[in-house]
């Protein structure tokens, strides 16, 4: 089961004056020998335990931004200071000049666990975050390696083929917007059929702190991922025993600027007494 909190990103963000209700979006596309997702909406601890199965064995944070950890002169904290603050036992990395004016690279580099993941992540919101995945602990000279990669990485192309030995490459934008990169064809069926778990729990959040719900079957995601790569999706009905949410295909990645779709091509139905879902 998958908690939904109150605090999640569908519940957060919104379009528009009248603060609609932010659509789920995703795109997938194969690449270079990986799979590449784009996706709203999404806090970095709500992927929590998809992102350390894909990421094997250990996880490197390169960079990450956030005003959750502030000193006295709001100053953001280190990112091991956060970390020793979440409990989590991790090593770092100075990178030094190669961090130095680099867009995306923090100064210091945490390396932990990947099983310790949803613990650094618990109770706060990075507005930037970006890690990594490798199914084995990086020395000094390989951190300095992805950092190299990571900086110099054009990101019109897939960053993960930059990144030898690396399995997964996660990239999160204001605690929402979600970009994945993983060579296991199976995280992008978890990403999207948490996306749809995330969306109904939101509107069952009104009256509780948190509610739990299932994930789609891996099999109900496939088919959808078989009729289109790039969905769009909003609430639909919601009754005592079903959350509905109205699917459109679509042939470009969604955008905040966008409009929506006018259609609906596919409905996803969870029943919320046998904790189920179904395409409509």
């Amino acid at each position: 089961m998958v908690e939904v909190r109150r605090d999640g990103a569908f519940s957060v963000n919104s379009v528009g004056l009248n603060r609609e209700t932010f659509p789920l979006s995703f795109s997938v596309r194969e690449a270079a020998d990986c799979w590449v997702v784009h996706a709203t909406a999404a806090q970095a601890a709500e992927l929590a335990d998809i992102l350390t199965d894909a990421a094997k064995d250990t996880v490197v944070v390169v960079d990450l931004e956030t005003t959750s950890f502030l000193d006295d002169q709001y100053v953001q904290w280190k990112p091991s200071r956060i970390a020793a603050a979440q409990g989590v036992d991790c090593s770092t990395h100075d990178l030094g000049e190669l961090a130095a004016g680099v867009v995306g690279l923090s100064e210091e580099v945490l390396v932990m666990r990947a099983d310790d993941l949803p613990g650094f992540l618990d109770g706060w919101y990075p507005y930037e975050l970006t890690m990594l995945g490798l199914a084995e602990t990086p020395g000094a000279d390989r951190l300095d390696e992805i950092a190299l990669a990571v900086g110099t990485a054009r990101h019109d192309r897939p960053v993960l083929p930059t990144l030898t030995g690396c399995c997964l490459w996660y990239s999160g934008h204001d605690d929402c917007y979600v970009w994945v990169e993983a060579g296991d064809g199976r995280v992008p069926l978890a990403v999207f059929g948490r996306l749809l778990t995330l969306l109904a729990g939101s509107a069952l959040v009104t009256d509780a702190l948190s509610v739990e719900l299932s994930d789609p079957p891996e099999a109900l995601v496939g088919a959808m991922l078989a009729e289109s790569q790039q969905w769009v999706g909003t609430l639909g009905t919601v009754s005592p025993t079903t959350v509905t949410v109205s699917l459109s295909a679509t042939s470009r990645p969604w955008r905040l600027a966008h409009p929506l779709p006018g259609r609906v091509d596919r409905t996803a139905v969870y029943d919320i007494v046998d904790a189920t879902w179904h395409l409509a």
